[in-house]
């Protein structure tokens, strides 16, 4: 494909992404399935495509399927591997405070945030102004959410200790401990939120 024709088609949706809703998800399920080869595919799709008295023009070709089928995959695989790191961190994390997930999934994006900047500064092609727009809004929005967390973490240990320290407090007394003596556990127990 020449560099002309190129940058006019690049922006546009491809072939597939045009088909009606139907027989692009007919395309979908076909490519899952996995049972087929792309040829067996591609006629199946564009006998669709004749049937539903669509153009010529609108039939898929071996390199478009092929194109769509790959990032399919690759799709699917990234899918996947982030479903198996979320197993295996909520695993780990079982029943700890559900902040440490909060702090992970932040974490996580803004791995991802860094690898797109990454990868817009090192493409050849000018970084589009709404890009950096709503990379500045995205980062804002983390930060706001980690800020969020944090302080939302602060005030349930506080609540815990606040509740704990009456609780010994009540029990000292009771067991004979003088009121500075249970005073003083009950600043310790404050001290730690």
């Amino acid at each position: 494909m020449s560099a002309n024709k190129e940058r006019k088609t690049r922006g546009k949706p491809s072939k597939v992404h045009q088909l009606p809703d139907n027989i692009k998800a007919k395309l979908d399920e076909l490519l899952r399935e996995g049972k087929l080869t792309q040829s067996t595919i591609l006629d199946k799709v564009n006998r669709l495509i004749e049937e539903a008295g669509l153009d010529d023009s609108d039939k898929l070709s071996k390199s478009g399927i092929n194109r769509y089928s790959t990032n399919m995959q690759t799709v699917g695989q990234r899918i996947a591997e982030a479903r198996a790191v979320s197993e295996q961190w909520v695993a780990k994390l079982g029943d700890k405070p559900s902040g440490d997930v909060s702090k992970i999934l932040i974490e996580m994006v803004r791995t991802i945030a860094f690898d797109s900047v990454l990868d817009a500064s090192n493409s050849a092609e000018p970084v589009h102004p709404k890009f950096i727009k709503d990379l500045a809004i995205g980062i804002e929005k983390l930060e706001k959410a980690a800020t969020e967390s944090t302080k939302r973490e602060k005030e349930i240990r506080k609540a815990f200790a606040e509740e704990a320290a009456a609780l010994v407090e009540g029990a000292a007394q009771q067991a004979g401990l003088t009121s500075d003596g249970a005073d003083a556990i009950k600043r310790e127990i404050l001290g730690i939120a």
